[in-house]
């Protein structure tokens, strides 16, 4: 049974660095790894506009599938967004709240979430992204849906090195957690409540071995 490991975060926080980097190195173990990149981006470059409201849905169930699809002949994979983070968007920018069930559900097939903190700064890119004053909103959101779907969740953060190697404890500890387990969601490793932590002392964010 693969592993799927989904980055999640508000925009500019790293999360497509980090999936390809953590790819390079478990490739490099002998992992059989794929990365599933965001959807959204080829839409936006394909179209050369943003989606509309009507359109959310149809995005965020291509990336599940596609999520779905490379699990089936990988021992990672690592998806570089999910269908929660179209939710999240189309809650803030549509009041649309109808795609949460559905992503949050999606969301229960993989066996590690990973949460970017928002300690990198902003970088514009292209159409997709809003600018900085949206990331505390969507921070807020997702950590929100996270902790009411009771999904369970840690961040990443610190830069460079420092990032992929706090995020390279949970994945290799989630490699050593039987698929049983890993399955059944049980023994969370955190119980928090906080929907809004962005703090790097968090006591939930990974710790790097001393």
């Amino acid at each position: 049974m693969a592993l799927t490991v989904a980055v999640l975060g508000a925009e500019s926080t790293g999360k497509t660095t980090l999936a390809d980097d953590l790819a390079r190195v478990l490739a490099a173990g002998g992992q059989r790894v794929a990365v599933v990149h965001e959807y959204l981006r080829e839409f936006c470059d394909t179209l050369g506009r943003t989606p509309r409201a009507e359109e959310q849905q149809g995005i965020a169930e291509e990336q599940t599938r596609r999520i779905a699809a490379a699990a089936v002949n990988h021992d990672v994979v690592i998806a570089d967004t999910t269908a929660l983070m179209i939710a999240v968007y189309s809650d803030l920018l549509f009041n649309d709240l109808s795609l949460y069930p559905m992503a949050v559900d999606a969301l229960r097939g993989c066996g590690l979430v990973l949460v970017t903190a928002l300690d990198l700064p902003w970088q514009a890119d292209g159409l997709q992204r809003d600018g900085p004053h949206v990331r505390e909103p969507v921070n807020r959101l997702l950590r929100a849906a996270l902790v009411n779907g009771t999904i369970d969740h840690a961040i990443v953060s610190g830069t460079g090195d420092q990032r992929l190697a706090s995020a390279l404890v949970a994945v290799r500890h989630a490699l050593a957690t039987p698929d049983a387990e890993r399955e059944a969601r049980v023994n969370p490793r955190w119980t928090w409540a906080c929907d809004r932590c962005s703090d790097g002392d968090c006591e939930r964010h990974i710790r790097l071995p001393r």
